[in-house]
This record gives structure tokens, sequence and C-alpha cells, in this order.
């Protein structure tokens, strides 16, 4: 059976169709992308005749409903949107929502004279030769011949009307062309519609299952899918660009008085930086929270009422489906969850957004964090397990490679079993003796500074409060906020004058210390063991050198919360690698300590 038909419509059908709701166009999260210029010359390509390109539609599955009726779907538009947008905007005289979700009027202009568009300007309102707005010829009222005549004698074209009414015909058939339609099958399965969807690209943006299932819950006008959408939508805005808040509400008068606003509206008055989250994020952690699933893919079965057992389309389960979406939503948007969930995050030692390259560690650590609360699991033990895991997923690299299958799997696994046992079990087999001893000290063999195990290190050392290298007061965590030099404890100029050139060997990761600016930049290019020397005369009272520590015991609890060996001090050049070895084994170490602290 063929898995798509090719046919083409005329662009006025696609348009009464979209009017009479048999096509919807999602009110997906992107709002209208093309300027001005693109509306023009999309304009001129169909004026010309040139091809524009294919729209995709697809045909969701029809459902059945609670009489035991077929409701036929609605034909969804996954590929096109923009260009239809803006015929829309051009020839209707529609308004769109801009990157700022400011509702405005591209104005397209033409010259019948010379037979060319713009885009509408003062200059060209004022200029007689122009069509200010095409959107007037297409009206119903338009009366072309009264136009043609005016258009002639204002610009003296006396007995040219036949040539401006041939122009004036053919910019008006601009309706009566044929679009290239590609009609998905409606046999085909969820999975083999989000393969096509997510290979699509839309202004060079790859689509991924996220926007899918936007689409599917945006187009749903049943069981209020696109109020979900805008509370996802709105909320991640806000986060971002809470400046926006009076212009967008301003502009979605139907959303302002909605609910649905009062339960996100706060985040505008925060300023969080940790965990910034987009739509893809909330609809991960909304859809598996609630479901218990980690596939997007299924969230579109779901909310087109599939069942997974009979393998049919039920009203029933795509109502429940919607109704746990917007649970799931409005739990995820919760003022309370959110705080107290960033609470257990920086009580990690994560106190700034840098310390955190997988986006997905967070997410599942809220997704833990909610479902350990609707399991009415005690508040100290969420606590415990959320910061736990959080710390686990990014040592081991958890949900770096197929995050949907580990999600999957980690939710089953905490919400079926036991949540405390499965963190143990889980304990047991990644991180063993063999782990922080052994793993953990080769994966510390490394020049990449946005390493994990790196990270992890400083966010040890916040947790612990350790002070920068060689600082007296001030804490590793003030540097990191503060944005403070990280230091080469074997200088690099001085590594590269002894030999070590390779970027690999004098940029490793066990090199690397936080330390105040003005201590970097004196200590300069010299060897460990010259710059320590310097150290030694300060806390003997013969000089201040490099910081305000004073005292040798002071002094080695400073490299201690370092994890820089007292031998150090006497180090040069022939020391380097030892030194590298010895570093890595106490950070891996200090790692392991602060893991076990977190209980």
């Amino acid at each position: 059976m063929a898995q798509f038909d090719v046919n083409s419509t005329s662009v006025e059908n696609i348009i009464s169709s979209i009017k009479a709701g048999e096509i919807a166009i999602p009110e997906i999260q992107r709002p209208f992308v093309w300027d001005g210029s693109k509306v023009r010359d999309l304009m001129d390509s169909l004026y010309k005749g040139f091809p524009v390109g294919y729209i995709i539609v697809w045909k969701n599955p029809d459902v059945r409903l609670k009489d035991g009726k077929i409701s036929s779907g609605k034909k969804i538009l996954i590929d096109g949107q923009q260009r239809i947008t803006a015929i829309q905007a051009a020839v209707v005289g529609q308004q769109v929502v801009d990157s700022t979700y400011k509702k405005k009027r591209i104005t397209i202009a033409f010259n019948p004279i010379d037979e060319v568009f713009e885009v509408c300007n003062p200059a060209i309102e004022k200029d007689v030769k122009w069509i200010p707005d095409i959107a007037q010829v297409f009206d119903v009222s338009f009366n072309a011949w009264e136009f043609v005549n005016n258009y002639c004698q204002i610009n003296g074209l006396d007995g040219q009307q036949p040539e401006i009414n041939k122009t004036l015909m053919k910019l008006m058939s601009i309706k009566g062309i044929n679009l290239g339609v590609t009609e998905l099958s409606q046999a085909l399965t969820i999975d083999e519609v989000t393969d096509i969807f997510i290979r699509i690209n839309s202004q060079g943006v790859v689509l991924s299952q996220a926007d899918f299932a936007m689409s599917k819950i945006s187009s749903d006008d049943k069981y209020g899918g696109n109020e979900i959408r805008k509370m996802i939508d709105y909320f991640c805005h806000f986060m971002q660009r809470p400046s926006d808040y009076e212009q967008i509400i301003s502009n979605d008068a139907d959303f302002a008085k909605s609910d649905a606003l009062n339960k996100i509206k706060w985040i505008v008055q925060e300023q969080e930086d940790i965990y910034v989250p987009n739509y893809a994020d909330v609809l991960r952690v909304s859809f598996t929270h609630k479901f218990k699933r980690g596939k997007i893919a299924d969230l579109v079965s779901l909310l087109s009422g599939r069942n997974f057992e009979t393998r049919e389309n039920l009203e029933s389960i795509a109502q429940d489906s919607f109704q746990q979406l917007r649970e799931g939503v409005e739990a995820f948007v919760s003022e309370t969850n959110f705080k107290r969930y960033l609470m257990i995050v920086r009580s990690t030692g994560i106190i700034d957004s840098s310390l955190v390259r997988s986006q997905n560690v967070l997410n599942f650590g809220y997704i833990l964090y909610l479902s350990l609360k609707d399991m009415k699991v005690e508040s100290a033990v969420i606590e415990t397990l959320v910061r736990k895991w959080i710390v686990l997923s990014i040592l081991t690299g958890r949900y770096s490679g197929s995050a949907e299958s580990a999600i999957d799997y980690d939710i089953k696994r905490f919400t079926e079993q036991n949540p405390v046992q499965f963190l143990k079990n889980t304990e047991a087999g990644e991180l063993s003796d063999a782990f922080w001893d052994t793993v953990l000290v080769q994966r510390l063999d490394t020049s990449v500074s946005s390493s994990p195990y790196f990270l992890t290190f400083l966010m040890a050392q916040v947790k612990r409060g350790a002070r920068g290298f060689l600082s007296s007061q001030i804490d590793v965590q003030s540097l990191i906020e503060q944005r403070g030099d990280i230091h080469h404890i074997f200088p690099k100029k001085y590594l590269q004058k002894n030999g070590v050139n390779n970027r690999k060997d004098y940029n490793q990761i066990a090199n690397y210390v936080y330390t105040q600016s003005e201590i970097n930049i004196k200590i300069k290019d010299d060897a460990p063991c010259e710059y320590m020397a310097n150290m030694r005369k300060q806390v003997a009272g013969e000089g201040n050198f490099y910081g305000s520590i004073t005292t040798m015991e002071d002094l080695e609890a400073n490299l201690a919360e370092n994890c820089i060996p007292v031998e150090f001090m006497e180090m040069d050049i022939f020391d380097y690698a030892l030194f590298l070895d010895t570093r890595r084994t106490m950070m891996a170490q200090y790692i392991r300590d602060y893991y076990r602290s977190l209980d």
C-alpha cells in the first residue's frame, strides 16, 4: 500500500480548507519566522509560475467515539506552515505573530507597470504606480474594471487599460495556482510519521519528535490542546524574556483571561539561570512524569487515542491523555514544585548552568522529583534520591546516548520497584570501588575542561565550601559565579618552555584549578617549586606574594581542598607526570567522598 499520495490543489482551496477547519495549521511554538522579503519573493515566484515546493499533510487517525461512531481525523499541515502562513498574510491580509509574539501585518505591494513586488513602505504608499497592499485585489468586493480605469488615469496611461488589466488578472490568478500536496497515508504508524516529520527541514531547523507532538497538541480544539501548548510555550518564553509578558498578554486576550495564565505568570518575577527548560524539556518531563514512558512518539499515539493492545484509536483514550498531559504540565509549571526542585539541584553544588552539560540530567531529576512526590515518598528521602541520582547520572553519562531509552527504563524501575533499593542496586553496579579507584581516575585523564568529571569535581568543591587555590577567604563558588580564572597549576608557558607543547598534555584537567585573577597574574610562568617557595616565605612572615594565607597549616589545608599533594611545593618539570597521576587519584577520592555525603 502506498505510504503517500501526491496531488495538487489551488492556493484558494488550501486557504478555504484551513478556514473550514479541514486542515489544521498547528499554532506551533515557533512564531512566523520569515521576514517581509521572503514573503515578497514567494509572491513573485507564484506570479511567475515558478515552483515553490510541496506541502505535506497527514490525516490524523480516525477515532472511535463513546457512542461507537467514527470521528474522522483532521489533516495536519506538518510541512509548509511558513509558506501557507505567508500566502495568508499577503493574499488574505491575515496578521502574523512575530518572534516577539507581537501581531503584525506583512503588507506586500505590487507595481503593475514593471510587474514587481516589494514590501510596502512609506515611499511606496505615496507612489501612485504601486498597489500598496495586494490583499485588496483579492478581496471579494474588489472591482477590477473600476480599478484599472482609475489606475490608468492617475498614471497617465490612457489606452493601456488592456495591458494593465491583463497584468492585474495575472496577479489575481495567484489564488488559482496549484501547489503540490503530499498527503501521508492515514495507515502509517505514528512512528513512521514521526520519522518522516523529523527528516523534514524547515528554515534550516531540523524538526524533532517534540515539534511533532506540539503540532498534535496545538491542533486539538476539543480537549484544550492549544491552551496546553500555550502554557508550555509562554512559560518557557517568560523565563527567558520576562519583559515580553505585557506584550504577549495584550496580544492574546483569551489566554490572559484563563486560569492557565495564573499558573505560569509567577515565573516572570524569577531570574532562574540553572535550569532553563525549552518547550521540548517541559513536554518530556510532563509526559514521562504522568505516563511513565520515555518515548515522545508514544505521546502522539496516546493523544490520537491509541490503544497499544488492540491497535485501535478510542476517543476515551485521547480525552484521558490530554487530561493527563495537562496535569503533567501544571505540575511542571507549579511554583512550589519548580522552586523545591531547584533547591535540591543547588544542594548538589550546581550553582551555575555551566556545571551541567546534559539538560536531560536535570529533566530526569525533575521527573523523579514529581514522580516520588506522587508516590507520597517522604520529602527527606526524595531530596536524597534526586540529589544522588543527578550526580550519578552526570558521572556515568547516563543520558548522553540514547536518552529516551534510558529515561524509559529508569522511570519504570523507580516507580515499579522500591526507589531506594533501585538507587542502591544502581550504585552497586555502576559506582563500585573499581569505579572510584580505577575508572574515574582514568576518565580524569582528559584535556576537556567541560568534562563532566571536572565539572563534578567543581560541584564537590562548591558543596564542601572549598576555597580557590591559594585564597584565604574567596571560595570556588564565588569564583565560578564571578567567572574567575581557571589556572594551570604548572603554568602553560612554563610547560611549553620545557618541551610540553601538546595542548592535550599541558591542558590536562588535573592541571586545572580555580583561583583569583590577581593570584594567577602574579604566579606568571614560574615553576611550582619557585612560586611555592614564595608562599613558604609568606607563611613565615617574610613578605606578601599571593593571596593572604599566613600559616603553613592553612596553606596545607588549602592544597587539600584543591586536591594538590603537599609534595607539589617541591616539584618542577620532571615531576609533572607524577603530579598528574597523584592529583587524579586525589580528585577521584574527593568526588567519591562528596557523593557519599549527599545522603
